[in-house]
C-alpha cells in the first residue's frame, strides 16, 4: 500500500498496533519482520549499506532490513546507537539472528567525533551508497541526547542518501517539531499509515519521499 491519503497520530498508531496483536492475533515479531522487509525492498539493490539501529523496536526493524539486504548480496554495516544490553524482546531476537549469520554489530562509541569541526566525523565507510536510519521510532519523547545527537548531525552533513524507518530519527511524529537534531531523510518508509507530523511544522523538510508500507495490519483496523 503506497501513498499519503491519510495520516494518524502516534497514539492512534500505537493503539492500532496493540489491536493487531491482541485482537487480530498478529505476532509482534511478524509485524517487525514485515516492516524490515519493506525497508529492504525500498532500498533496492545496493553494494554497501550502513544501518544505524537504536535499542528499541525501530532498531529491530533495522536489524531485519540488514538481514534481507545481506541475503541479496549487499554488504551491510550495522551500528548500534546506545547500550546493547538495552535491546530486548523482538529486537533482541533479530539482533541475535544477524549475529548468527556473521554480521558484525558495531557499538556507537566508534562513531563519536575525533575533533570538533571535522567534516568527516563519522567513521569512514568507504563505498557506502546508502544509510538506513533506524535509531528512533514514533515514540520518541524529549530532546535527542548523545551519542545519537552527534551521529544524526554527522549523517546530515554527508551526501549519502538516507532511508528512515517509520519516521526520521529526531522528528516528532505528531507535531513535526525537530527534537534538537533530526535526520533529513531522502525517503521515509513508514508503517501502514503516514504520521501527522510528516505534514506539520518542519516535517515536510525532513521526511523526503514518504513510502507507506503495508505490514499486514487488517484493513478494518486501519480505518482509524
Amino acid at each position: 500500500m503506497y501513498g499519503t491519503v491519510k495520516s494518524m497520530s502516534v497514539r492512534e498508531m500505537q493503539e492500532m498496533d496493540r489491536r493487531a496483536i491482541e485482537e487480530a492475533g498478529m505476532p509482534s515479531i511478524v509485524l517487525m519482520e514485515n516492516a524490515g522487509r519493506s525497508v529492504a525492498e525500498a532500498a533496492g539493490f545496493r553494494k554497501k549499506v550502513a544501518i544505524f539501529c537504536g535499542t528499541g523496536n525501530n532498531g529491530g526493524d533495522g536489524f531485519v532490513a540488514a538481514r534481507y539486504l545481506a541475503k541479496k548480496g549487499t554488504k551491510v554495516e550495522v551500528y548500534v546507537v546506545g547500550e546493547m544490553a538495552r535491546i530486548k524482546g523482538d529486537a533482541r531476537v533479530n539482533l541475535e539472528r544477524l549475529q548468527e549469520i556473521g554480521i558484525e554489530i558495531i557499538p556507537s562509541p566508534f562513531l563519536l567525533p575525533i575533533a570538533e569541526g571535522d567534516g568527516e566525523k563519522v567513521r569512514e565507510r568507504g563505498d557506502v551508497d546508502l544509510v538506513i536510519d533506524a535509531i528512533f521510532g514514533i515514540g520518541l519523547k524529549g530532546e535527542v541526547k548523545e551519542p545519537a545527537r552527534t551521529i544524526i548531525k554527522d549523517l546530515n552533513a554527508k551526501s549519502i542518501p538516507v532511508i528512515s524507518v517509520d519516521v526520521p530519527s529526531g522528528l516528532d511524529a505528531d507535531t513535526g517539531r525537530v527534537l534538537g537534531e533530526a535526520i533529513k531523510a531522502t525517503k521515509t518508509v513508514t508503517m501502514q499509515i503516514a504520521k501527522n507530523g510528516f505534514y506539520r511544522g518542519e516535517g515536510p523538510r525532513y521526511t523526503g519521499e514518504v513510502i507507506v508500507a503495508d505490514i499486514g495490519i487488517p484493513e478494518e483496523l486501519c480505518a482509524g
